[in-house]
């Protein structure tokens, strides 16, 4: 029996939530990243008496398509899995039905999802800090009654709220461009989950292959990755209204 976190987190703040929920399952725990475009995920099998912590964050009310596709390739082969979308406290909306849908197709058996919030990665100045102290006594208490569920040998598929079919995917069209700061160190093409980042010129970027994940900015050393000022203001000015008030993480067990 082994437990594993798959996970998809360009930032970190996915992993994060992920991370807090994992530990209280687990003391041994098998990583699975999503993010990593080399990886062949087929190859990749679990068994019916694992248990999975299944993380994405939320883009605009969707799964990633990386993490539908590589998740989607995983052999699950019944294994349990406790599934978690993070959102940047605006709304996950379809998330974790389409998350739900794509373990179900993978072979997972769904036991449980959580909702949780992590700070935005493009307007990082709502829910910043989060998960704070407060999600994560939230998602420890989460852990133990899930926990509970699993030694009660209790496997039903909770209700997971959505829509199908789901909403429609929107671009947000934030392509990060390198500032003078780029030395063309390599590390954002490397990083990249989409490989949008020409490896021999790093200054060169896919817009059509970026999924505006923000890892690239995250990840320079040189702090040389930027977003265009005048949209970001423009996005910051939009979520201002539906971001500003604090979500609560939500269990369905």
């Amino acid at each position: 029996m082994k437990f594993y976190e798959i996970c998809f987190s360009p930032t970190g703040g996915t992993k994060k939530a992920a991370d807090i929920l994992s530990n209280e399952l687990s003391s041994e725990i098998h990583p699975i990243d999503l993010t990593d475009s080399k990886q062949d995920f087929s190859d990749i099998s679990l068994s019916d008496d694992d248990t999975a912590v299944i993380a994405v964050p939320s883009y605009g009310g969707r799964v990633p398509e990386p993490a539908v596709s590589r998740l989607a390739s995983i052999n699950g082969n019944g294994a349990k899995a406790v599934l978690v979308c993070v959102y940047g406290n605006r709304a996950y909306e379809d998330t974790l039905a389409e998350l739900q849908d794509t373990a179900k197709q993978a072979g997972f058996r769904v036991i449980s999802a959580v909702a949780a919030i992590a700070e935005h990665s493009i307007a990082r100045q709502f829910a910043a800090g989060r998960p704070d102290s407060e999600d994560e006594t939230q998602l420890k208490e989460f852990a133990g009654q899930i926990r509970e569920k699993i030694s009660s040998g209790n496997i039903d598929e909770p209700s997971i709220p959505g829509n199908r079919p789901y909403k429609k995917r929107g671009g947000s069209g934030m392509v990060p461009k390198p500032s003078k700061d780029c030395v063309k160190c390599g590390i954002c093409a490397e990083k990249c989950p989409v490989q949008a980042i020409d490896k021999t010129d790093p200054k060169k970027t896919d817009s059509k292959a970026c999924i505006s994940c923000m890892r690239c900015i995250s990840v320079c050393p040189h702090s040389a990755r930027k977003i265009n000022g005048v949209m970001l203001a423009g996005v910051n000015a939009m979520l201002k209204k539906v971001c500003s008030e604090r979500k609560e993480c939500e269990l369905y067990l």
